[in-house]
């Protein structure tokens, strides 16, 4: 059995993909910056706080993913599927989402998209602060 301190932030694309087929779904705070993802199958998991920014997840499963706050920023999300994800105050400033499903993804007032992007045309939801 491997020794992984559950406190140390995960920073290693192969450590994501080995512990999610373990059945880990928590990887808040992992620090994937620039790593490549494309075509990872993370649905459903907790990528909340997360550095993903200049990451390739094209093609990736991000269905029903936590990506509130996360850092997507220049992130490759070409025909990822992000339908039903949290989107809550994430950072998608210069990302591409050509292709991605969007479709009744989370958003809120304070996620920064790229230029030019429109959520609702997307099939995203606004959701209000209570």
């Amino acid at each position: 059995m491997s020794q992984i301190n559950s406190q140390q932030p995960i920073n290693n694309a192969a450590t994501v993909v080995e512990s999610y087929a373990a059945g880990k779904r928590d990887f808040s705070k992992a620090e994937l910056g620039n790593a490549d993802l494309q075509n990872i199958n993370l649905r459903g998991s907790d990528l909340s706080y997360a550095d993903l920014s200049g990451a390739n997840l094209s093609g990736a499963n991000f269905r029903g993913t936590d990506l509130s706050f996360a850092d997507l920023s220049e992130a490759n999300l070409r025909n990822a599927d992000l339908r039903g994800a949290l989107l809550m105050s994430a950072n998608l400033h210069q990302a591409n989402l050509e292709g991605a499903n969007l479709e009744k993804a989370d958003y809120d007032r304070n996620t920064h998209f790229p230029e030019n992007f429109d959520p609702v045309k997307a099939g995203m939801q606004i959701k209000a602060e209570d």
